[in-house]
């Protein structure tokens, strides 16, 4: 009797789990694993945390060293995203490790990983793998001279303001970032193999990245604006990684303070750390630039149904729907430099596909004169949106015996020189014979 009592609570109990889990019918992720060096985090950065919570995600709130913390169980993972705010984690509890990390994110998962001038080499360890490469000094800051946060201890001018932001909506969204934000920590540069990271927040032209307590005696290794202090990266499967160098840019004191840039008259009251990370992170947790495209559809014009093969020289029509998920609700996407394809070997029909602004996206062509089995296909790959990759096999067969034109207007002049040879043959052959 207590086995089944057992069971049917666990039913009741994992239902909801799994219907509020990452699917495509909703993508952003819910149930989000935030693994901390200290609970005090929980305080201390409670206002980025109560952000998400106030869009609709669970936090599960555990100490990175923790032996009971699980990603999955019996081959389930338990968790949609993760957060690593732990930066001087040397390794971490139960059965996660960076392998186990990375498996997470080539599932499809999202990370998030915040740095520091204390970060640990499992951290480094991973941002390395995502293709960031933090400075090796595990002493070195930030510096700027010229773009620096004033306040009234200038300090070392370890603490930036910057406003170097990427210029993309869809990541940081349509509105504005008025206000610098607050940066103090370490910078990282992007591997150059890697086309997949992109420079969110950057420093400025006069930055780099030394021990500040320490006098210069060789050129720093990272300068100027080469130096990324928070980036992005969409991988190949869709999934998203955010990599900051500072733990403090989500902390309540950042997100409060008031902030100006050296050199600029204009104080701001509030910085723009709480937007700039509230925005990216609806990046990051698909609320924001994350594409489906259904009811892929094509067939001879004039005609309903889908062939099971196409005739050269055809005349058909192409259409497909996408929508873009705004976080509660799929809305029509609309561009105009979504392209088909008719493929074979090499594309032989290149099209830009038309839209009537509710997401459905449609054209029309003519098969090409030759024959063999072609594909549509639609490789959609722009900034910030996650990557559409459609592909629709059909043959195309040649004309059969009987389809032929019975006469053709180009070899017209051809009959008419056989016939004129026909009737020129007869009329000399009667008048040889029966002229005297």
């Amino acid at each position: 009797m207590s086995k089944l009592i057992f069971c049917v609570f666990l039913t009741f109990t994992l239902i909801p789990l799994l219907c509020t889990s990452f699917s495509s019918d909703t993508p952003s992720d819910r149930r989000v694993l935030v693994l901390l060096d200290d609970f005090a985090l929980k305080t201390s950065h409670s206002l980025y945390f109560n952000s998400l919570h106030s869009r609709g995600f669970d936090l599960d709130f555990k100490l990175a060293h923790d032996p009971k913390i699980a990603l999955q169980r019996y081959g389930q993972y338990l968790y949609d995203a993760l957060i690593l705010l732990c930066p001087t984690i040397e390794r971490f509890g139960g059965s996660i490790d960076a392998a186990a990390i990375l498996d997470f994110v080539d599932s499809g998962h999202d990370l998030i990983v915040a740095a520091d001038s204390n970060a640990s080499d499992l951290i480094r360890e991973i941002a390395t793998e995502s293709g960031v490469d933090f400075d090796e000094d595990p002493a070195s800051f930030v510096v700027d001279h010229s773009g620096y946060a004033v306040s009234a201890s200038e300090g070392d001018h370890t603490l930036i303001a910057s406003d170097d932001f990427i210029k993309s909506d869809v990541i940081l969204g349509s509105k504005k970032i008025e206000a610098p934000v607050l940066f103090q920590g370490i910078g990282h540069s992007l591997n150059p193999s890697n086309s997949l990271v992109l420079k969110v927040l950057s420093a400025s032209p006069s930055a780099y990245s030394a021990n500040p307590k320490s006098k210069l005696t060789s050129p720093p290794s990272l300068t100027g604006s080469t130096i990324s202090l928070v980036s992005v990266i969409q991988a190949r499967n869709n999934a998203r990684i955010l990599i900051s160098g500072s733990l403090s840019l989500f902390s309540n004191r950042f997100f409060r303070s008031s902030v100006q840039k050296a050199g600029i008259p204009i104080k701001h009251e509030k910085s723009g750390n709480e937007q700039f990370l509230t925005e990216v992170s609806k990046w990051v947790f698909h609320e924001r630039g994350h594409l489906k495209a259904v009811n892929v559809q094509h067939h001879k014009i004039g005609e309903a149904d889908e062939p099971a093969m196409y005739r050269i020289n055809d005349d058909l029509e192409y259409s497909v729907e996408i929508y873009e998920w705004s976080g509660t609700t799929w809305e029509p996407y609309v561009a105009d430099d979504v392209q088909v394809q008719f493929y074979m070997m090499s594309p032989y029909v290149l099209k830009t596909l038309s839209t009537d602004g509710k997401g459905r996206y449609f054209t029309s062509f003519k098969v090409p004169d030759v024959y063999g089995v072609f594909q549509f296909k639609v490789d959609y790959n722009k900034l910030g949106y996650t990557t559409l990759s459609l592909s629709k096999q059909i043959p195309v067969r040649p004309f059969r015996h009987n389809e032929y034109e019975r006469f053709i207007r180009a070899a017209y002049p051809y009959y008419g020189a056989a016939f004129s040879m026909m009737a020129g043959f007869f009329i000399f052959t009667a008048v040889h014979l029966y002229n005297k």
